[in-house]
């Protein structure tokens, strides 16, 4: 059957998601990375759809890891949740995750006669510059999947399962869908890939040349503290933004550039792309109305040493930012017997506390329950 969009095929297919075969207790876990963005998206339409599409690599180290008990009760019209982040309740956690399930409910309508307890730690210290709805999301999105199918036996090939993982996992956090994979994925429609689209996210891996499967990225946590505008505020401002269209045709030809670059190995290519993306990420933060700037004097004084050392050395090292002060050095794992020197020697003193997080490419989600 066709279907003209991916919450068309899962509203559909929903029909026969009400009561399992058999009414027992069960229980999945599931580990999921996080993911930082190398061409970037900024400013959503729709339900947690993105303006421009998006490409990112899979982190391996940074990742959430969350177990859930679930009980299906027939006769029972309610769904019920207790939440737990690294052991204790947490309120506000579980109010989020409450109103995402009941969300989600209508592509998952045995949610409505379940009972669940989700206990939920990240392998990364919070506020690092490390995107944890991504993780957090990508992980839950994956156990409600890795439920359906033990309930009802459906999503039994591996891609149906990941597509509606992905799909389920935007909806709580719109990169949550690229966590799901590992290595590079893209999210958003973009004409050289048919397969694309704004509902979930595609892996890219079919096409990455061999020199960036081992890509480090070492994590440079310049700032702790709660940043001054949200994410979530900050893709809302971009609805009026004075450049929004402007920023769409960049992203068009930047895209294009990425994916040639990533196919045939270019790394100087890739490495200009990926700082000219994260500095207009912050670009449009400064000219948003209002404007705001989430970069520190020490995040300036880092990217400065980094464009400097790529000068000198020769080196394919390169930048990227999130929305936030904390910069992520990107490089080949076979120079980092260069790298972490200057990690060590000229960047550690701009970091918090001399934090530093080294992470690399991973290879995607893990199930353990």
């Amino acid at each position: 059957m066709m279907y003209n969009s991916l919450d068309e095929k899962f509203i559909f297919q929903a029909q026969g998601l009400l009561h399992p075969a058999v009414e027992v207790p069960g229980r999945t876990g599931w580990e999921c990375p996080s993911n930082i963005a190398l061409i970037k998206y900024w400013g959503k339409k729709q339900v947690q759809e993105p303006v421009n599409p998006s490409v990112s690599m899979t982190l391996q180290q940074s990742r959430t890891i969350i177990s859930v008990d679930y009980h299906y009760h027939q006769n029972v019209d309610n769904l019920s949740l207790s939440y737990f982040f690294e052991d204790s309740p947490n309120l506000p956690f579980e109010e989020r995750y409450m109103q995402y399930l009941q969300q989600v409910s209508k592509y998952l309508p045995f949610l409505n006669h379940t009972e669940l307890t989700v206990k939920s730690h990240n392998t990364f210290p919070h506020s690092a510059g490390i995107a944890s709805s991504a993780s957090s999301f990508g992980a839950l999105a994956l156990a409600l999947c890795d439920m359906e199918r033990t309930m009802f036996g459906t999503l039994a090939e591996d891609a149906d399962f990941i597509e509606k993982a992905s799909f389920l996992a935007r909806l709580g956090s719109g990169s949550a869908c690229r966590s799901v994979y590992g290595g590079f994925s893209l999210w958003g429609k973009a004409e050289e890939l048919m397969s694309s689209t704004n509902e979930a996210a595609i892996s890219l891996n079919f096409l990455i040349h061999p020199v960036f499967t081992g890509y480090c990225d070492s994590i440079l946590v310049i700032d702790s503290g709660i940043k001054e505008v949200s994410s979530s505020a900050g893709h809302r401002l971009m609805e009026n933004h004075p450049f929004a269209a402007a920023r769409v045709t960049q992203v068009q030809d930047n895209l294009k550039k990425m994916l040639v670059s990533l196919q045939y190995g270019k790394e100087k290519s890739f490495s200009l792309l990926v700082e000219e993306e994260a500095l207009t990420l912050h670009a449009l933060m400064l000219t948003s109305r209002p404007g705001y700037i989430l970069l520190k004097p020490n995040s300036l004084e880092v990217i400065d040493r980094i464009r400097k050392f790529r000068h000198t050395s020769g080196l394919p090292v390169s930048f990227t930012l999130d929305a936030g002060a904390n910069v992520h050095l990107l490089y080949p794992d076979r120079l980092s017997s260069e790298v972490r020197p200057f990690i060590t020697d000229q960047l550690s003193s701009f970091c918090l506390d001399g934090k530093i997080i080294h992470d690399a490419i991973g290879t995607g989600p893990v199930k353990f329950l």
